[in-house]
């Protein structure tokens, strides 16, 4: 969807692909582990995950949760990444 309304920089932001999901290698070991897709859709890589275990997969998810939060600058937008100016000649 596009808004005429919303001024974006030159350079355009997209949101992230973040996702977060809960590991336990270990029985009643959990620990919440955050990824990203890349440009190929089918390709997601693990960039941050918790560093302590936690009782439930529960309480992983949420902590994971509130971690990527505290990552958002803006909580209007969301986690944003910057892209190409798609106006820009791609010969410099």
């Amino acid at each position: 969807m596009n808004n005429p309304s919303v001024k974006r920089p030159a350079a355009t932001q997209h949101l992230r692909r973040i996702a977060i999901f809960v590991d336990e290698p270990d029985p009643g070991q959990f620990y919440w582990v955050m990824h990203e897709s890349t440009e190929d859709a089918t390709v997601w890589l693990d960039f941050q995950s918790s560093e302590a275990s936690f009782p439930s997969w529960l309480a992983a998810y949420e902590a994971g949760n509130k971690e990527l939060l505290r990552m958002v600058e803006d909580k209007k937008t969301g986690p944003l990444a910057a892209g190409e100016d798609e106006n820009t000649s791609p010969v410099g």
